[in-house]
């Protein structure tokens, strides 16, 4: 008798049973079996429904799970939705319907969505990020990391879209414009609420230490809390007003030939009365603050900038008057937002100094003995 695979028949049919039996269901207080927890990335639940990234990986880890069921765990493997976001919000402002009821439509259709593919999901843990009873949580986190002294309220820059009237992620700026709409994007400081992460670093790095995680992506974590041992130096500027600069590499301090501020900070504001070519910083200033944390750091590969003309840093070691440029790869909000520049010891610096003299081949030639 030939058999026909028909998915009309077979998949609602299996589907049903699960959810009549509630198979996937997960009693995380069942210690007779090992444990084993499988957790994807949550989507946003748009109108539209699930896109084909979606399945993608759902497919992967739902393999994954089902496997360790067959080999004996006690295997959680839950859905939630993602579901505050700057869509909803768009969409709410546009139409004048309140987030709280398409919201949970979309949810509904992304439950119906993802049962129909047959993943084996515990529905009875589903979570909502917009749901009272799962921020609360997230309410109750922030409060004792606030009683604890590790939140801060601060003015600090952030990516603003004026249109949207809100501040957009690194990810969600593309050459200077939202990625929701195309509308400008400027850097620009507001106060905000954050968290204290460098005063607790040190616990976060040793915990990586204790979790059974792939080596890659401890690395990623320590990469990104960003460890450095070094030290603080201030810098007189002449004529009235100082800075400081962090770093690790303390001994080549004598061979400092110029400083670079970061274009968006506090203090070239503050020194651009004195500086001789004002058109040309503010210009570069304003060229910047189109640009995220993310095109100035990973991405930047020119390292443009311009002197500031007329203002000069004193090399405390020697006394040496430095000229003072901006570069947009320093950031007001990393560090002290300035560095000291040796291009014979430094390949970022090298590569700025020789962008910043293309008319004096001299230049490159007396770069040519750096150690890097």
């Amino acid at each position: 008798m030939e058999r026909i695979y028909n998915p009309k028949d077979i998949e609602p049919k299996w589907q049903k049973y699960w959810e009549d039996n509630q198979t996937f269901k997960t009693d995380v207080w069942d210690f007779s079996k090992p444990k084993y927890y499988v957790l994807d990335m949550f989507p946003y639940p748009s109108g539209v429904g699930l896109h084909a990234g979606h399945p993608e990986g759902y497919t992967a880890t739902d393999i994954i799970s089902r496997m360790k069921r067959m080999q004996g765990y006690n295997v959680l493997h839950p859905m939630g939705y993602d579901s505050f976001g700057l869509p909803a919000e768009q969409y709410a402002v546009s139409t004048g319907n309140h987030p709280n009821g398409f919201t949970q439509t979309n949810i509904g259709n992304f439950n119906k969505q993802l049962k129909e593919l047959g993943f084996d999901y515990d529905w009875s843990k589903q979570i909502a990020t917009s749901d009272a009873s799962f921020y609360k949580w997230t309410q109750w986190i922030f409060k004792q990391l606030y009683l604890d002294g590790y939140a801060k309220y601060v003015d600090m820059p952030v990516n603003w879209c004026e249109e949207l009237g809100t501040v957009l992620s690194n990810d969600e700026v593309i050459d200077g414009k939202s990625e929701r709409g195309g509308f400008p994007v400027v850097r620009k400081n507001m106060k905000q609420w954050v968290i204290d992460q460098v005063a607790f670093a040190e616990k976060l790095l040793e915990g990586l230490d204790e979790i059974d995680w792939p080596q890659s992506t401890k690395d990623m974590q320590r990469n990104w809390i960003g460890k450095s041992e070094g030290v603080e130096v201030d810098f007189k500027i002449v004529g009235g007003g100082e800075f400081s600069i962090f770093t690790t590499c303390i001994e080549t301090i004598y061979g400092i030939t110029f400083m670079v501020l970061a274009p968006d900070g506090k203090l070239v504001q503050e020194l651009m009365p004195r500086i001789e070519n004002k058109e040309e910083v503010q210009a570069y200033i304003d060229e910047t603050l189109k640009k995220n944390d993310m095109d100035r750091t990973q991405l930047n590969k020119t390292k443009s900038g311009c002197q500031l003309k007329g203002i000069y840093a004193i090399n405390p070691v020697n006394g040496k008057e430095v000229p003072v440029f901006i570069g947009d790869f320093v950031l007001a909000s990393y560090g002290t937002g300035a560095v000291m520049a040796v291009p014979c010891h430094d390949q970022r610096d090298y590569e700025y100094a020789i962008r910043q003299h293309p008319n004096d081949p001299s230049y490159r030639r007396r770069c040519k003995g750096k150690s890097i």
